[in-house]
């Protein structure tokens, strides 16, 4: 009888136990989740886009006149200084080459022009005859009429021979000075690439002087050539005080950025973050492809140094930097994780951890970074919110911090 109760006892004993085992095999275990505090502190808001630094005012020396550029010995980063620097020298352009009838034109004209200038030289030589008779005629009348031998009509008509005499003498040289100078004219054509040397010679090679005080940014044109009026040669900037950035703003993130905002400018080579300040925003915007393929609508805004010239020491032209630009920022809101926000009937809403449970709890959520988000309403600081809440995770849940391992 003893050993029946016994062997009664065990029984009840292992079916508690398999029973126990059951149970605590399908009781519903926490949910593990990752956490997020809820906190007081800063928070900003930015734009960033790589970014180019460029010369706010270069200056582009350009040939005064057609010529002939002499080399140029300059090399970019060369310092030169304002009126003192010749940055090129360039000689007037050689006369073009003569065909064969173009020479022969020339040469007509060429003798044409002497035999007018012969001519002119008989005339004055004739007209000088003239005004000498007509001068020896005159002092005969006067000498007449003092002796009261002629009359007054006839004195007055000798001076009057006399000044006509004298007019086509004037008239006469006058004419030589202009064939001497269709003489020279006609001369002038024949000047060919026969004639270079003495053309070099006869003139001085004109001075290109720099602009500003700077460096050589780049140099256009290098070897000797022949270059019209007006040609760039050589490009003059101060990189040490009027570098500025250029960035190219997505259209949607520019209407965002204003005039005034802060700027930090990473990783630009040197030690340190250089601030700056936007200047100015186009107001018009350009299409351009992404790496991807994607057309982009983009809008150029122009970034001012904050800092002195000598904390970005090494900066030039058209190097590349990251700007971060600062579009809103406070230095204590009550900021939760991005992460932990999901949508709920038409708002924001987030799983708070009460007594081990998941909560849900509407929120109204204000500027959101991508990292950090605005509370408005709804959470406290210090309350644990669930980060990346599955869609399986409901109200009520039970859960469990995720394990670091």
């Amino acid at each position: 009888m003893a050993t029946r109760k016994s062997r009664n006892a065990l029984m009840v004993g292992v079916a508690g136990l398999v029973a126990a085992a059951l149970v605590a095999a399908f009781w519903p275990q926490p949910t593990e989740v990752d956490l997020g505090a809820v906190k007081r502190g800063a928070m900003r808001l930015t734009v960033d886009e790589e970014a180019r630094t460029q010369v706010r005012d270069p200056y582009v020396v350009s040939t005064p006149i057609a010529g002939h550029l002499l080399r140029i010995d300059l090399q970019p980063g060369d310092r030169v200084e304002q009126g003192q620097t010749i940055v090129a020298r360039m000689l007037p352009t050689n006369p073009a080459a003569l065909d064969i009838r173009t020479r022969e034109q020339a040469r007509a004209a060429i003798d044409s022009a002497k035999a007018a200038l012969r001519v002119a030289e008989a005339d004055l030589k004739r007209s000088l005859a003239d005004r000498d008779l007509a001068q020896t005629a005159l002092e005969r009348t006067r000498k007449l009429f003092a002796q009261g031998n002629v009359s007054q009509a006839a004195l007055e008509q000798s001076e009057s021979a006399m000044l006509t005499a004298q007019a086509v003498v004037d008239t006469a040289r006058a004419a030589i000075s202009m064939r001497v100078a269709d003489l020279n004219n006609a001369e002038a054509n024949l000047i060919s690439f026969d004639n270079i040397g003495q053309a070099r010679s006869a003139s001085e090679a004109i001075d290109l002087p720099s602009p500003i005080t700077g460096v050589v940014l780049r140099v256009i044109q290098e070897s000797e050539t022949i270059l019209p009026a007006g040609a760039p040669v050589v490009e003059i900037g101060d990189t040490a005080t009027d570098l500025e950035i250029v960035v190219e703003l997505l259209s949607s993130d520019a209407v965002r950025v204003a005039v005034g905002d802060p700027v930090e400018i990473d990783n630009w080579g040197g030690e340190g973050v250089l601030k700056g300040v936007v200047e100015r925003i186009d107001p018009f915007g350009f299409t351009k492809f992404s790496a991807l393929g994607v057309e982009e609508q983009r809008v150029n805004a122009v970034i001012r140094f904050a800092d002195p010239p000598e904390v970005r020491a090494g900066l030039g032209h058209g190097f590349r930097v990251e700007a971060r630009i600062v579009v809103w920022q406070s230095e204590d809101i009550l900021i939760a994780p991005s992460s932990a926000l999901f949508r709920h009937e038409g708002g924001w809403a987030v799983f708070v951890v009460r007594d081990g449970r998941a909560v849900l709890t509407p929120v109204d959520a204000g500027r959101n970074n991508g990292f950090e988000v605005q509370i408005l309403n709804g959470l406290d600081a210090g309350d644990a919110v669930v980060l990346y809440p599955s869609a399986t995770l409901v109200d009520g849940t039970r859960i469990a911090p995720r394990s670091a391992g």
